[in-house]
């Protein structure tokens, strides 16, 4: 595993992936506008919920490029971001050498390999600290934002006080932060168990 998850390709494929009512699809949405509207870059997303809006598999597939994209759906990704077994288990095949998977330590078996980035955060669990287990999306937001880099991570902040209802903008702000703290531990060598410092903020 390489220490820090950095690329000249300036065209990134990310797949997120879980169930309906986890909150998967505004992963997605707030990559694509933060791509789009903060770091000026061509973004497009698609999604795909399963026969279930809530409880069934879901995905959102982002294209990030500074070049025109002409065709929006991944057949391997860069990225693939998991919150799900099933959607660990739909996806893993496509994923190559030198790619990156970021899963919910909780909720996703894996296995690590040596040729492909791997990486784990207990997204779920952190967000049942802060008394809101819907904000594990957000946390793992942060996640992929701190490891991958593939968007800046003041743009996503400003987009998540867009993107999350009136209220609730501080304590999203909080689960971003706490995703992007493990996220920059994960690269400085070792999981380290941060889940207790979540309110503390950066």
């Amino acid at each position: 595993m390489t220490n820090c998850i950095e690329s000249n390709k300036k065209r990134k494929e990310i797949i997120i992936t879980g169930f309906g009512g986890q909150g998967i699809i505004l992963i997605g949405r707030i990559m694509g506008k933060t791509a789009a509207i903060g770091d000026h870059m061509e973004s497009t997303m698609v999604q795909s919920y399963g026969p279930e809006s809530r409880g069934g598999a879901c995905s959102a597939q982002v294209i990030i490029s500074d070049k025109n994209i002409h065709f929006p759906y991944i057949k391997s990704p860069d990225i693939l971001a998991c919150m799900s077994q099933s959607g660990y288990d739909k996806y893993k095949a496509g994923i190559k050498t030198g790619n990156t998977i970021l899963v919910d330590q909780d909720l996703v078996r894996y296995n690590k390999k040596a040729e492909v980035n791997c990486f784990s955060i207990p997204a779920t669990r952190m967000a049942e600290e802060l008394g809101k287990t819907m904000m594990a999306n957000i946390i793992m937001l942060g996640f992929v934002t701190a490891v991958t880099k593939v968007i800046s991570m003041d743009a996503a902040k400003s987009t998540v006080a867009e993107s999350v209802p009136k209220g609730t903008e501080e304590l999203n702000l909080k689960a971003f932060d706490a995703g992007c703290y493990y996220g920059l531990a994960e690269l400085k060598g070792g999981e380290k168990k941060v889940t207790g410092r979540i309110g503390a903020g950066l």
